[in-house]
C-alpha cells in the first residue's frame, strides 16, 4: 500500500530542491511524476523555484478552494507518485484528498512544506498532514548562531515583525524570512532573553 508523506522543515531547508531531485530519480528511471503547487503561492506563477536558482513547471496549480479528487481521478494510470511542493497552504479537504489517492489508487503522495508560519502556529495544512501522514520526515538547516533553525522569523523593510497575515509570500511586498533556533527566535522576534526568566 502506497503512502502519504510529509517532509517538512523550517524555510531554507531544501524543501523544494529534494522535490525536483525525487522528481529527476523517478524521470530518470523511466517513471512519469506530477507536480502540484498551491496557487497561493505567487512565487513563480506556475513553477517552482528554488533559492539556489532551480525552476521546473508544475503540471497543475491547486486552486484555493479546489475539490481535488477531479483533478486526481483525470491522471493518467501510468504516474508512478505525485509530489506537492508549499503543502502548508492546501486545505485540509484537500490533504484529505491526496490521502485517499495514495490508498485507493496505490501511488505514493509526496508533499513538502513548513510546519508552521512566522507565528509558530500552524499552518491547516500542515496540521492536517501531521494528523494523518503515514511518514513524516523533517528536514533540517541552520540557524545564524549555528543551531538546528526550526522556526520561521519574518522580515519586513529589514525589521523582525510578530504581527501580520499568515500568508506573505517570500520576496514580495519587501518581505524576507528567516530560519532561526528557539532562543533565536525569542530573542530577535519576542524580544524575550534569558534575563526575562529571572524577573
Amino acid at each position: 500500500m502506497s503512502k502519504l508523506y510529509y517532509r517538512y522543515g523550517a524555510m531554507n531547508s531544501g524543501k523544494t530542491t529534494l522535490l525536483l531531485q525525487v522528481a529527476h530519480n523517478y524521470e530518470e528511471r523511466g517513471m512519469k511524476v506530477k507536480i502540484l503547487k498551491p496557487g497561493i503561492d505567487t512565487k513563480g506563477n506556475n513553477k517552482i523555484v528554488t533559492r539556489i536558482g532551480l525552476k521546473r513547471k508544475v503540471d497543475h496549480v491547486i486552486k484555493k478552494d479546489e475539490n481535488l479528487k477531479k483533478y486526481l481521478n483525470s491522471i493518467e494510470p501510468d504516474i508512478e507518485c505525485i509530489l506537492v511542493d508549499e503543502a502548508q497552504f492546501l486545505t485540509r479537504d484537500q490533504v484529505d484528498e491526496l490521502f485517499m489517492f495514495s490508498k485507493l489508487k496505490d501511488k505514493p503522495v509526496i508533499c513538502y512544506g513548513l510546519r508552521s508560519d512566522f507565528k509558530t502556529i500552524a499552518f491547516p495544512g500542515s496540521l492536517r498532514l501531521f494528523e494523518i501522514a503515514d511518514v513524516l520526515e523533517e528536514l533540517y538547516t541552520i540557524c545564524r548562531c549555528g543551531k538546528r533553525a526550526k522556526f520561521n522569523a519574518r522580515i519586513v523593510n529589514g525589521e523582525f515583525t510578530s504581527s501580520g497575515e499568515q500568508v506573505a509570500i517570500d520576496g514580495e511586498n519587501e518581505v524576507s524570512y528567516e530560519s532561526l533556533c528557539g532562543k533565536c527566535y525569542l530573542e530577535k522576534v519576542l524580544g524575550i532573553t534569558k534575563e526575562d526568566l529571572d524577573k
